[in-house]
């Protein structure tokens, strides 16, 4: 019988050294990786503090889960009843009913001590860099750029989509944008899978103020292009509602509004400064409802 439980001792201390060695010989790159679950890669400062708050909520369940479906396992595996005789019962063991009905009101403390925290960082608007509003329509979109001017227009400088272009909204790297969404009909939702957030766009003006607005600093050193879409079930052609986040660097975000205001379209002012001119992380759908052109 020692002998059984010294075996078994000594697998349980090889399995804990092995899996720590495991765990050593990855790199801090695989096991953030690992720890998205899937996610994106957060392109914001709110996008990666929520991806802290979830993968780090998911590990504490996983270690519960495990927790308890091994401690029901062990007990039906080694505790069942193996002859006639009625085993000794045991109750009423303080300590570890204290245990067990405080673990919970700590574990939920603690969770929501780090959601009210991530909560409060991820609604912060204030002091925005730069002012974009957002309008939602069937089926597409139009971003306004406050505190521009068109020259051709004396409006603000402003990105529209249709169905022969997807709509690039061009954002700086390293600064807070301030977003307001609109809808002109239907209920819509901004997504941006990057932004590891979204926000439903509604026809009426928001209840309370505010409501109808979400800041976001974009990291330095994520310039790039990244699709946008529609994630809110609006009619037909819901699936094909896409935009494109362009981000670049500061001086060429700059370069881009001087263009824009000076009267140059978006393909001509993203050009200029040399960027591709049109999306390049979605393409425009074809409103056709032939069945050749719905099987390509």
């Amino acid at each position: 019988m020692l002998r059984k439980r010294s075996l078994r001792s000594w697998r349980i201390a090889g399995l804990a050294v092995f899996g720590t060695l495991m765990l050593a010989g990855c790199d801090r790159a695989r096991v953030e990786d690992a720890l998205r679950f899937g996610w994106p890669v957060g392109i914001t400062d709110q996008a990666e503090k929520m991806r802290v708050l979830w993968s780090w909520t998911v590990v504490a369940a996983l270690i519960v889960g495990i927790l308890m479906w091994g401690l029901m396992f062990w007990t039906i595996t080694f505790h069942r009843k193996k002859s006639e005789e009625l085993p000794r019962q045991t109750a009423y063991n303080l300590p570890i009913e204290l245990a067990y009905t405080a673990a919970p009101f700590v574990l939920i403390a603690v969770l929501f001590y780090y959601v009210v925290v991530t909560q409060n960082f991820v609604l912060d608007k204030k002091n925005p860099d730069h002012k974009v509003d957002v309008t939602a329509f069937k089926w597409n979109w139009k971003f306004d750029y406050e505190d521009t001017t068109d020259s051709k227009t004396d409006n603000p400088v402003s990105t529209i989509g249709s169905t022969e272009e997807i709509p690039v909204l061009v954002l700086p790297a390293g600064s807070k944008i301030l977003f307001t969404v609109h809808s002109n009909d239907v209920v819509h939702s901004f997504w941006v899978p990057e932004f590891l957030y979204k926000l439903d766009v509604f026809p009426d003006a928001p209840v309370h103020p505010g409501a109808n607005q979400f800041m976001v600093t974009i990291k330095k050193g994520t310039e790039g292009a990244y699709v946008g879409r529609c994630a809110e079930l609006c009619g037909t052609y819901h699936a094909q509602m896409n935009f494109e986040v362009r981000v670049v660097s500061p001086d060429k975000y700059d370069q881009y509004l001087k263009a824009r205001e000076a009267g140059m379209i978006n393909s001509d002012a993203l050009k200029s400064i040399g960027e591709a001119p049109l999306a390049t992380s979605t393409h425009p759908f074809n409103p056709s409802r032939t069945v050749d052109t719905a099987l390509k």
